[in-house]
């Protein structure tokens, strides 16, 4: 139950390893990502640079999805014309309010996340324009009424750590605390997400001590997020799966509480519209995603069945563009297989 795509790019263990240090802490020193990963700066270094340049990892800055009470979330779910889904989820990647888009499996062939103004018409008008999207059928939509969990160090087993704990979104957001000069360090960060303090501090015009603290204030409360943006495949993760998961209406939150422990549980969301959950999981094996299934989640008290869809190629997650999927497409239209990226010979 893998991607499939044949341009999945695959590391070696070096290089997983140095990636799944970097999800830990996207903007960590090279001396701490190589004691974790077993190897010296200089080579984590070299390492990352190379993957980036190959277009298998990005290191990004995204906001936390609660730190603008000015805007709302809503999901989508859209079905394509024979032949046009990819050509659907590249342009609605394209537009800035959409903060996540995959292509699945299933009865619908793009999922997509928007960011919108809390405005009575603004949920209209972005399904208007997403329906004149060429090669688009339909569109189904809903409220994401709270987000449990958003977590980006899913690949922490490669360095022999344990799982991290539930990390819940807070709900002491409020737009007035992400100000001019948050705004203003997030915006250096869109640039170069590791750029050191003193740069970032010029660019702002502050002194770099109390940019650091800001940026240590806006981490530590989850409004600003640092991560690694990578392939699952490439780390050797067979499965990224979107569940719909039917739960007793009266358990909805003991049963969200439950799954946002689960380190497989990348996302976790209730959506209006149904008796239920959405989560986004993913499993280094077809055999652990059996076992998640049959022995946690049907397990769970209160949880009355799901459906599932794969994900079978992401171009967008916390408003980023992922670097490789335009290579992903380009690989499956040829019917070639990969060239084996540099940072692995």
């Amino acid at each position: 139950m893998s991607n499939g795509t044949p341009s999945s790019r695959t590391l070696n263990d070096l290089d997983r390893k140095i990636v799944a240090a970097l999800q830990l802490d996207g903007r960590a020193s090279w001396a701490t990502i190589a004691e974790l990963s077993g190897t010296t700066g200089p080579t984590a270094a070299r390492r990352v640079q190379q993957l980036t340049q190959d277009g298998a990892v990005t290191v990004a800055v995204m906001k936390g999805v609660g730190a603008d009470r000015l805007h709302e979330f809503h999901s989508l779910r859209l079905q394509c014309g024979p032949g046009m889904a990819i050509k659907v989820a590249a342009k609605v990647a394209e537009r800035a309010d959409i903060r996540f888009v995959a292509l699945i499996t299933g009865q619908y062939d793009v999922m997509a996340e928007a960011q919108i103004p809390r405005q009575a018409e603004a949920y209209h008008s972005l399904v208007r324009e997403i329906q004149m999207i060429p090669g688009v059928e339909t569109v189904s939509g809903e409220l994401t009424l709270h987000v449990y969990k958003v977590s980006h160090d899913w690949a922490r087993e490669l360095l022999g750590l344990a799982p991290a704990g539930s990390e819940p979104v807070s709900e002491e957001h409020e737009a007035a605390h992400f100000d001019e000069v948050d705004e203003a360090i997030f915006q250096r960060l869109t640039v170069d997400a590791r750029v050191g303090f003193s740069e970032m501090a010029e660019a702002v015009g502050l002194n770099e001590s109390t940019v650091r603290r800001r940026f240590e204030r806006l981490v530590s409360r989850r409004w600003l997020h640092v991560a690694t943006l990578v392939q699952a495949a490439a780390l050797g993760f067979e499965s990224e799966v979107q569940l719909r998961i039917d739960v007793e209406p009266a358990r909805l939150t003991e049963v969200a509480h439950e799954l946002g422990r689960r380190p497989q549980v990348r996302y976790l969301a209730l959506p209006l519209g149904a008796n239920g959950l959405v989560a986004e999981v993913i499993a280094r094996r077809t055999e652990d995603l059996y076992s998640f299934i049959t022995a946690e989640l049907a397990e769970l008290p209160g949880v009355m069945g799901w459906t599932a869809s794969l994900e079978l190629l992401t171009l967008k997650r916390g408003f980023v563009v992922t670097p490789w999927w335009r290579a992903e497409v380009a690989h499956i239209e040829a019917g070639a297989e990969p060239e084996e990226p540099a940072a692995t010979r």
